[in-house]
């Protein structure tokens, strides 16, 4: 078999020449020859058709799988050791195909100098499992993994090492040109310069390194492999930075460490500021006016939208549309990002944008941009309770909401009166902050959303789909209702009297309102999660977001700041409602309608609430799922909700062993317990490719919560503290069980998780009198302690327990679990006709002394209860003697 050594062509044919020219012209010596047998067939006789086989070669015939195929597309064929062999090879009866197992070897040469037809395996078994005829290829041909493909080079010095690769290229079954067009499909690049990469850059030709072309040439005898799969060519993708180096002048320690970071992603390197290997200097180019030194001709002074222009196009930028000018020169305004949005009227538009952000100022106090917030502020954000509205501040006059992405001019631009009402002034304030949230929510789609939703972007997409409308949810819908709210009260401006209706605007939308809120600001929290973790698992994604971070549409703030507005408008509208409302007079029939609108208001936002908590809890019920190993699948149901968790510890050996971390989750109808894990599974990945801690907990019993009989309640004692225990009876069970724990958090208090315990017990069974299940008892009477939980003597026999556990399995025979041979003694005992009580006491006895005697403390897994409440039934709060 053919190893990876490269191969060369001993044919007459120059290899570097156009493949095209070449194919093109069989082609059309096909057809003249077409047209002349036609011709001639008028006349002359039926010439005999000449008939196809295949002859194989040395190795290639002890293939069975070969001989299937070729049987399968009925093509007869021959073996052959050599061509000497095969006499009659030049007969025009037949047109012989070789299949070579190894192009490297001295037969392949001597067909290709007779210019014979070879093809590798693969290309037989390629034809055969698509049912296909064998192709006819002038040139020798291995296999099919490049085929429709068609290659351009550039950047290549060496001609032997070209010569190689557009060899194996031809053996793939791919098309080289030496001139690059938009019939190109990829471009195997030696160098990030030149004429062919900058305009592969901008067509979005993939842009690949020669060892693509080795790789896959490796892999050549796998049938269903395609050189041109995304997975695979990425891994061989030419970087942006790849032969640059990089200076950053003008950022900040952290921006400057992080795009160092990035820039080794990206390929390249980074070196201090002045260095003369250097071939970029990115500028910050707000806090920069002059370089310090003089610069090289051949260093490139560069914005940093060209640094994160390039990763997000995942190619290297061109530099002429980035270069850095002096904010004195005129060109400074005139240079133009690639990836903005712009048409090319944008300096018109520009002029238009700034005339009304001039009209809008002079019109109002109101800033159009808000304040610059600090790099942590995101992070401290929090949606926190609609309903208090008193406590949300006004975002108009505080922080403004005008980012102006799509102003334009105003109808309300004609002078008004100097006086007006105090109701026309809030009124005003209204519109105006509603007209600026609109622009904010424009600027969110137009200059994130539909770039992000664009099909054919450079490089491929930037976000998955599900990660996009995670990000985005309903704001598209919340801009069409607002968009219609401006509308009416630019109306009512315009036409403004005493006697309009402001409120008449609230109630016409509130139910549009009611709609389209709650599934955003539900999953609020959840879309700045993905605005996280994809920026940092995913460059393009930060580096999208920082080139608009940039513009002055987002008025230098981030996504994930823009995205709270719509969680805070609603309040906001609210609070002006309320001062419209003070400011109308009582016999305006506005003031009953403002009070309405102002309830319908309160009425989205309490929705909102508890939507906001149902979606929590259902997250919460989620996160159990995904915390607990093993957790049985009926735990999800739509009635069911979890109610507090709680982390304790073990203080007996039936369900876990004495000292285990034991967690408690009470679900309103259901009791969920784990244990703490001793091994770790792995990190779990969901299909969208989001991943989840690994499981901490193992999943122990899933107890419906009306097999709880009774809750002790344990008293408090120097030696126990914090215990509580369950009263339970399985159904699988003869006898009731003793489960105890102690507490290990403050949080809650031991007397409120009992007393919600027992409500959700009496709930579940349809018993109104939820106390009467709460029952006081002494430590002694359940034989219960907690003196030597954290004792290291305590530790170390748990450890021997475990390790005792661990030999007796391995030398067992029958490797019958503990609880198997417990449940089976107490059967037989039962059916022998004595108590329970004996026969767990003779049980009890006839076992070894195990380790929990070490630290001399008795370990009750079971517990005859009769017996205990007889002694003890002077320390219970009620009358015990029907507990069982």
């Amino acid at each position: 078999m053919a190893d990876n050594s490269t191969l060369v062509s001993e044919t007459g044919r120059s290899l570097l020449a156009d493949s095209s020219v070449l194919d093109s012209k069989i082609i059309e010596t096909s057809k003249e020859n077409v047209f002349r047998a036609t011709i001639l067939d008028v006349e002359a006789e039926e010439m005999p058709q000449i008939e196809t086989r295949v002859a194989l070669v040395q190795e290639a015939g002890k293939r069975d799988e070969l001989l299937k195929a070729l049987e399968e597309i009925k093509t007869p064929y021959i073996k052959t050791d050599t061509i000497e062999e095969l006499g009659d090879s030049d007969s025009p009866e037949f047109e012989t195909i070789f299949v070579v197992p190894d192009f490297q070897a001295p037969i392949f040469s001597n067909l290709c100098k007779a210019d014979c037809r070879v093809i590798g395996p693969p290309v037989v078994l390629h034809c055969a499992q698509r049912g296909e005829p064998l192709p006819f290829s002038s040139r020798p041909l291995y296999c099919a993994s490049m085929l429709n493909l068609v290659l351009c080079f550039t950047g290549f010095r060496k001609k032997d090492e070209l010569v190689k690769l557009v060899t194996l290229v031809h053996h793939m079954g791919g098309i080289i040109r030496r001139d690059f067009s938009s019939k190109v499909t990829h471009l195997v690049a030696n160098s990030t310069h030149g004429d062919k990469f900058r305009i592969a850059v901008s067509l979005g030709i993939p842009i690949v390194k020669a060892e693509w072309i080795y790789k896959a040439w490796e892999k050549r005898n796998e049938i269903d492999f395609c050189a041109a799969d995304d997975d695979f060519r990425n891994q061989f993708k030419v970087p942006p930075f790849q032969d640059c180096m990089l200076s950053f002048l003008g950022f900040s320690d952290d921006e400057k460490a992080n795009m160092e970071e990035m820039t080794e992603m990206q390929g390249g390197h980074y070196l201090p500021v002045g260095d003369e290997r250097c071939t970029h200097l990115v500028v910050e180019e707000s806090t920069v006016k002059d370089l310090p030194f003089e610069p090289l001709k051949k260093l490139y002074v560069v914005k940093q939208e060209w640094f994160w222009g390039s990763i997000q196009m995942d190619a290297r930028a061109g530099e002429s549309m980035y270069l850095f000018e002096k904010s004195e020169s005129p060109d400074f305004k005139k240079s133009v990002s690639l990836l903005s949005l712009n048409t090319p009227n944008s300096n018109r538009k520009r002029r238009r944008l700034k005339e009304t952000l001039a009209q809008l100022t002079r019109e109002t106090d109101v800033s159009p941009f808000p304040p610059r917030k600090r790099p942590s502020a995101e992070h401290s954000l929090s949606i926190g309770s609609l309903l208090d509205i008193s406590n949300t501040p006004e975002s108009s006059t505080a922080n403004g909401e005008t980012p102006q992405s799509c102003a334009r001019p105003s109808k309300n631009s004609t002078p008004l009166p100097l006086k007006q009402s105090a109701r026309w002034q809030v009124a005003k304030e209204l519109y105006q902050t509603e007209s600026n949230y609109v622009d904010i929510l424009t600027t969110i789609i137009q200059l994130f959303q539909v770039p992000l939703e664009k099909e054919g972007q450079l490089g491929g997409p930037i976000l998955a789909q599900e990660e996009i409308k995670t990000i985005f949810g309903s704001i598209p819908d919340i801009l069409d209702v607002h968009t219609k709210i401006k509308e009416d009260l630019e109306d009512l401006m315009i036409n403004w009297t005493e006697s309009k209706s402001i409120g008449d605007i609230i109630l016409k939308y509130s139910k549009d309102l009611l709609k389209t809120y709650p599934p955003f600001v539900n999953f609020f929290e959840m879309s700045k999660e993905t605005i996280t973790r994809c920026e940092k698992q995913k460059p393009r994604f930060h580096a999208f977001l920082k080139i608009n971070q940039a513009k002055p549409e987002c008025g230098r703030q981030s996504l994930a700041e823009l995205l709270i507005r719509p969680v805070q408008r609603l309040p906001s509208v609210a609070l002006l409602l309320n001062d419209i409302k003070k400011h109308t007079a009582e016999e305006n029939p506005d003031k009953i309608t403002l009070e309405r609108a102002i309830e319908s208001l309160k009425e989205v936002m309490t929705h909102i609430n508890e939507d906001k908590r149902k979606t929590e809890a259902q997250r919460q019920f989620f996160d159990v799922v995904y915390e607990v190993d093993g957790c049985p699948a009926n735990l999800l149901s739509s009635h069911r909700s979890l109610v507090q968790r709680l982390e304790t510890v073990a203080l007996g050996d039936d369900i876990c062993d004495r000292g285990e971390q034991v967690t408690l989750f009470l679900f309103n109808d259901c009791l969920e317990i784990a244990r703490k894990r001793h091994k770790v599974i792995g990190v779990f990945k969901s299909p969208h490719g989001h991943t989840r801690p690994p499981a901490s907990l193992k999943h122990v019993v899933l107890m419906p919560l009306s097999q709880i009989k009774k809750v002790l309640d344990i008293r408090e004692t120097e030696d126990c503290q914090k215990a509580f225990a369950l009263v339970v009876r399985p159904p699988t069970e003869l006898n009731n069980k003793l489960l105890s724990f102690q507490m290990t958090t403050e949080d809650p208090r031991k007397e409120d998780w009992l007393k919600m315990l027992c409500r959700h017990v009496a709930n579940t069974i349809c018993k109104a009198d939820a106390e009467n299940l709460i029952y006081v008892v002494d430590p002694d009477s359940v034989e219960v302690n907690t003196k030597d939980m954290d004792s290291t003597l305590s530790r170390a026999s748990r450890a021997i327990k475990k390790t005792s556990k661990k030999v007796t399995r391995a030398f067992s025979f029958s490797k019958t679990p503990k609880r198997a041979l417990h449940r089976a003694l107490m059967s037989h005992s039962a059916t022998e006709g004595r108590s329970p009580s004996s026969s767990n006491q003779s049980y009890i006895g006839s076992r070894l002394t195990s380790t929990s005697s070490l630290a001399g403390v008795p370990s009750p897994s079971l517990v005859s209860l009769p017996s205990i409440f007889e002694r003890r039934s002077h320390t219970l709060s009620r009358s015990t003697t029907h507990l069982i």
